[in-house]
């Protein structure tokens, strides 16, 4: 099992998550981040840290988005720091239905 990043994430880009990974398996796009679930260890430290509640566990459910993160986390750069949110996540955090109106394909700059 591992853990996966939602639509919840998109607008928000929230990197508390990725300053407490100890595998450095987050993945930085233009307006959200994804986690590679070949390379998380499901220690699950990550998941709290999320202001927007946008990392929850993998399950049957959830595999659109299992999908998506590993498809993005092999085409976007590393982000291992911690950044500043978006300038409208609070705006955004807790809206339903991001995926479809505002996921950008563009990578992040991810860390340098």
């Amino acid at each position: 099992m591992t853990f996966v990043v939602t639509d919840a994430c998109i607008k928000c880009k929230y990197t508390d998550c990725v300053e407490v990974c100890p595998v450095d398996c987050f993945y930085e796009g233009e307006n959200m981040l994804v986690i590679n679930p070949d390379e998380c260890i499901d220690c699950g430290v990550c998941e709290p840290e999320c202001p927007a509640e946008a990392i929850v566990p993998e399950s049957d459910k959830l595999v659109k988005w299992i999908e998506l993160n590993r498809e993005y986390s092999a085409k976007w750069p590393n982000i291992t720091a911690k950044k500043d949110p978006l300038t409208e996540a609070e705006e955004f955090k807790g809206k339903s239905g991001k995926f479809e109106e505002f996921f950008s394909d563009k990578p992040g700059e991810g860390s340098k």
